[in-house]
């Protein structure tokens, strides 16, 4: 581990055979890699499937992240949206109903997903992982492909399925099971690492006018 941790310092991991590469290299490399990131700014595409009602939604925007469990994830399509957390609030504005919802954000980002980074840096704490094909670990794209399910349960994440992208140790796509099997998949383009995004990008002021409803969690 400390021999991947100095790797990434002095300028990225050693090469592997992706198609060789045993899942404890693959889990070594995605968590030293997260570990070491202090913030990471991306383009992002969304599609959210509900199973019941078979519908699909597509979504599109940027995504800031920062450790402390900041994040700001910019909705502009199909809808504007902001969902921004300083790791002690969370605001949920949305524009179209003049309206943000204000929670504690350790309560509405509990476990993993709720911390992006941190939980990619503690896969084996967080997660029991595995190959989603043994015998296969690479997609077409020749990503690695794991599927990770949560030690502790949660109902609204059951299982998640991740693309790595071998040659950086970054996560290229992510797909999010609910208790109710809908999905959510994300799939990640113009990754920005240690930009040094300030501090201020992650709270909210929400705009003179704006109704604030306290956000219900249970």
């Amino acid at each position: 581990m400390l021999a991947l941790l100095l790797a990434v310092v002095l300028g990225g991991l050693p090469p592997v055979s992706a198609a060789e590469a045993t899942l404890d290299e693959v889990i070594g490399r995605v968590e030293s890699r997260y570990a070491m990131l202090d913030d990471l700014r991306a383009s992002f595409t969304q599609t959210a499937l509900n199973k019941s009602l078979n519908q699909a939604i597509p979504a599109e925007g940027v995504v800031y992240l920062k450790r402390g469990g900041k994040m700001r994830w910019e909705y502009t399509a199909p809808t504007p949206q902001q969902i921004v957390s300083d790791g002690k609030s969370i605001w949920i504005y949305t524009p179209e109903l003049n309206q943000v919802n204000v929670g504690e954000a350790p309560k509405v980002l509990a476990g993993p997903a709720g911390s992006f980074m941190a939980g990619l840096g503690r896969l084996r704490e967080y997660f029991t992982v595995r190959f989603l094909n043994p015998t296969r670990k690479t997609s077409d794209a020749g990503n690695w492909v794991l599927d990770l399910r949560p030690r502790k349960p949660q109902p609204g994440l059951t299982r998640l399925v991740l693309e790595v992208d071998p040659r950086e140790s970054l996560v290229r796509s992510a797909e999010l099971h609910d208790q109710f099997d809908n999905t959510v998949t994300m799939r990640f383009t113009k990754i920005v690492e240690n930009g040094g995004l300030p501090d201020r990008l992650f709270t909210f002021v929400p705009p003179k006018g704006v109704a604030t409803v306290p956000l219900d969690v249970r």
